[in-house]
């Protein structure tokens, strides 16, 4: 299970098509195996990540350079920018307070209020009534 930076066990929720690529990759493989070893068979070090990910990313030219923050960051944006509840991304990144969470998405996520409520607050039935008729609606019928 994941560990987040205080030591505490953490969840990490994937997609579907994650769920499938990480089941294919384990096909076959022990519980406690790992998942994608290097050329040797040995686990990846955490300093280990940065050449293959700079290697990838020069091969395919993607400019500025990237690394596994900003993929994080780039993560949590896209479910902040999908109207995801900031407490459910904080979830998702393990943070245990929603205030840092706040700080860096909920901007990307403006109107992600103004949806809510008036999904959940329902119709009160109030109506205006009025014999005046927009003129938009007016043309298109006469």
């Amino acid at each position: 299970m994941p560990v987040a930076k205080g030591g505490s066990p953490r969840t990490v929720v994937l997609t579907a098509e994650a769920l499938a690529f990480f089941g294919g990759a384990m096909a076959g493989k022990e519980g406690h195996a790992v998942l994608f070893p290097r050329a040797n068979g040995a686990a990846w070090g955490k300093s280990h990540q940065f050449r293959p990910l700079r290697q990838a990313r020069k091969a395919v030219r993607i400019t500025p350079a990237i690394s596994f923050r900003i993929l994080r960051h780039t993560h949590a944006s896209r479910l902040a920018m999908r109207g995801v509840p900031i407490a459910v991304i904080a979830a998702q990144l393990g943070h245990s307070d929603i205030k840092l969470t706040q700080r860096h998405y909920a901007h990307l996520s403006p109107g992600y209020v103004a949806d809510t409520i008036r999904a959940a607050f329902g119709n009160l039935g109030v109506t205006y009534v009025t014999n005046v008729v927009p003129a938009h609606v007016r043309e298109a019928v006469g």
